[in-house]
């Protein structure tokens, strides 16, 4: 199986993204996810800059995917789509069904052109795919890869296993917060009382996003700008045997501020036969962000842990 990094659903500022990155470039990564997913209004990176960012890694050895926002909102934000979408050097990852129909389009212009080959993309785990037909539609339109929803279990992902398309790839989010849904409203805002429009983007001064607590004051979910995401943490490491033998190609990895590098070298390590998943569990609980995570796997509550 191929290590992944997902993009990073922070924001960050400039300076810290630019050095994360090049630390990336000799990290134990095949393949690296990059792009602005949560909201239109993080500036301190434009396009531009996350090109250069890819050419960077590509020329360090690794896969690059550019990834297409969520939430699409506005006219610019269709622009900004367009523009990834079409460039012809890095393979994108479709995140909202607009993309999936650009890019098809794209992929059948290309295909009727001698001069052109076909450029395939990755669908993103936030199109909710829970079945083979919908897998096999998607895939006719010229996907090379899918990543299962967070809230799909083993057991349905072995089904879709069985019979998947040929030539289709199976990506599983094996560590991270689980990105859970998308508002319009920006709830890093309203916790600051202040608009979306006027945001004073509040969400830089939260690196790995905000913590909401209960009553009972435990942890629930963290706002980050958009985004809802789980305060546990989703952690698959004793079940990459069983993902192996489902035939799960790519495992992926989400940024947090600190540690990544060694969350990375550790998934790495287990996968190359290095650790046992007892020794791998050991060594990566001191970088968790908070209790671990593994219920949808198991087709039980998603914070629970098995």
């Amino acid at each position: 199986m191929k290590l992944a990094l997902g993009s990073l659903l922070y924001y960050w500022s400039r300076e810290t993204t630019l050095a994360f990155y090049a630390m990336m470039e000799s990290a134990p990564v095949d393949i690296v996810y990059l792009g602005e997913t949560v909201c239109s209004r993080r500036h301190e990176l434009r396009l531009s800059d996350w090109l250069g960012i890819a050419a960077r890694l590509r020329a360090a050895g690794k896969e690059v995917v550019l990834s297409t926002q969520v939430l699409i909102e506005s006219g610019s934000d269709v622009a900004v789509l367009h523009k990834i979408a079409g460039n012809t050097n890095f393979q994108v990852e479709a995140n909202d069904m607009g993309a999936v129909h650009y890019l098809s389009s794209q992929a059948s212009q290309a295909s009727q052109s001698p001069q052109s080959s076909k450029q395939p993309f990755v669908l993103g785990a936030h199109l909710n795919i829970y079945n083979l037909p919908t897998l096999q539609m998607l895939a006719s339109l010229g996907a090379q890869r899918w990543v299962m929803p967070l809230e799909m279990g083993r057991d349905d992902l072995a089904l879709i296993q069985r019979e998947r398309p040929a030539n289709l790839q199976t990506e599983v989010f094996v560590f991270g917060r689980m990105p859970l849904a998308f508002s319009a409203r920006c709830f890093t805002a309203r916790h600051r009382n202040v608009p979306k429009d006027d945001c004073q983007f509040s969400c830089i001064d939260y690196p790995d996003g905000l913590l909401m607590r209960t009553r009972e004051d435990e942890s629930f979910l963290i706002l980050n700008g958009t985004q809802t995401q789980s305060a546990r943490v989703h952690l698959l490491l004793k079940e990459l045997e069983d993902m192996c033998t489902l035939g799960v190609d790519v495992v992926r990895v989400s940024p947090q501020a600190n540690h990544t590098l060694d969350i990375l070298h550790i998934f790495d390590a287990i996968l190359k036969g290095r650790y046992s998943a007892a020794q791998a569990q050991q060594a990566i609980s001191p970088y968790l962000l908070d209790k671990a995570c593994n219920g949808y796997w198991y087709g039980q509550p998603g914070l629970d842990q098995r």
